[in-house]
């Protein structure tokens, strides 16, 4: 499914703070961190599966109510900070709806297993030649 970063906008709401770190006074007066909170449930862009699958797979960013948080505090304004977490948002996004394939176990071919065992036992062979015989 395609989405533009403007189709999420309606569900996102921005909190922002102080952000920690150099830059002097500008740090202890403007508010340049953002927080990014995606309410996933209330996104009609999404079916149910893909909710499910996108709340499965950023587990680690979804909050108890089912928002998604990003915080981010990369840049010294808080316009291209906004930009950055929607951005990091949409490729999250993109990324969780991504269905991996399945994989097919495979056996070693005939050949490589008779490589290996004679191998193994040309390594035996050369391990025993050299023990002594104390006989």
């Amino acid at each position: 499914m395609s989405f533009l970063k403007e189709d999420l906008l309606p569900y996102i709401t921005f909190k922002t703070s102080r952000s920690g770190g150099s830059g002097g006074q500008n740090v202890n007066k403007v508010s340049t961190k953002v927080e990014l909170l995606f309410d996933l449930s209330k996104a009609s862009l999404f079916s149910d599966e893909e909710k499910a699958l996108i709340s499965k797979m950023l587990q680690s960013r979804t909050q108890s109510d089912n928002y998604i948080q990003i915080i981010c505090q990369e840049s010294r304004s808080q316009l291209n900070n906004k930009e950055i977490a929607l951005d990091k948002l949409t490729s999250l996004i993109k990324k969780a709806l991504v269905v991996q394939k399945q994989r097919k176990s495979t056996k070693p071919s005939k050949k490589s297993v008779q490589v290996r065992l004679d191998k193994k036992k040309n390594q035996a062979l050369k391990k025993i030649s050299r023990k002594i015989k104390w006989d």
